[in-house]
């Protein structure tokens, strides 16, 4: 498709950006409803960060979605922020007003419920939750579980601190345990979400035992990289209802295309191929 002079403008803030699947999800969709848009990687270092969000509006950007390491680092910046983003304390959905403002939206959670739902119609939020991890990823899921009415989070995390600051602000609903318990967690579960980076390409794997899992139990992981992550072929092999985390980064581009370019971004099994191409 030829750009033209008056394409609406977006893209991805990170350092280093190369990784990013963003660029090939809105690109397929921007194709595939003929919009005279472009949706670039931008390579920003840490320190360039404020320059950066602050260029949107001169260079006619409408938007930007921001990852690793900008997401908190954005909410400053910010002159709006919607309460995701204000609850979760990170930015990942920019969007540039008619007076170049900047709101800063948080639709992570919009993503993995929105995911979750689409691949476990089955899944209700009645049974206890359990979620490895209290990095950014595992506010905005444990933000998504409690607004989908989950009563109780068991929180696990390598750093015990973190898991127990995270409960703290997120309230009742969420109970830290300790690393240690991450099988004694399974008892009961209806779900377990691992948003570590255990089991990425590069990174250690994640030393869990599914034995206590109930059979009913839906498992969440919200690496991509690999795609199919020693987690969820065990969970397959058990005969659990797995979900991987690509779709989550899927869903959570909608919001910002419909704000940026317009129209409704339909999640197909044809742009999920296109989008796992590599992986």
């Amino acid at each position: 498709m030829i750009l033209t002079g008056a394409a609406r403008l977006a893209g991805v803030m990170g350092w280093p950006v190369a990784h990013s699947r963003s660029p090939r999800i809105h690109g397929y969709w921007l194709e595939e409803k003929g919009i005279d848009g472009a949706y670039l990687p931008l390579a920003v270092r840490p320190e360039a960060l404020n320059a950066a969000l602050a260029a949107l509006p001169a260079l006619g950007f409408r938007g930007c979605n921001l990852t690793a390491p900008h997401k908190e680092a954005a909410l400053a910046r910010m002159d709006s922020l919607s309460e995701s983003a204000r609850r979760i304390g990170a930015v990942n959905t920019v969007t540039v007003a008619d007076d170049g403002a900047l709101h800063g939206d948080n639709t992570d959670g919009f993503g993995f419920i929105s995911h979750l739902r689409q691949e476990a119609p089955g899944w209700e939020p009645a049974s206890p939750v359990t979620v490895l991890g209290a990095g950014g990823a595992a506010r905005a899921v444990v933000d998504a579980l409690t607004a989908a009415g989950v009563a109780e989070i068991r929180l696990l995390n390598r750093s015990g601190e973190r898991a127990a600051a995270l409960a703290e602000e997120a309230g009742n609903t969420v109970r830290p345990l300790s690393w240690e318990q991450r099988e004694a967690a399974l008892d009961g579960c209806g779900l377990l979400v691992n948003t570590t980076t255990l089991g990425q390409v590069g990174k250690p794997a994640l030393d869990l035992a599914l034995d206590r899992l109930p059979a009913e139990a839906v498992v969440y992981d919200l690496v991509y990289a690999p795609l199919e992550t020693d987690l969820l072929r065990s969970a397959r092999a058990r005969g659990h209802a797995a979900v991987d985390g690509l779709g989550m980064l899927i869903h959570q581009a909608r919001p910002g295309f419909a704000a940026w370019f317009g129209g409704e971004a339909e999640v197909t099994a044809a742009l999920r191929t296109f989008a796992a191409e590599g992986l």
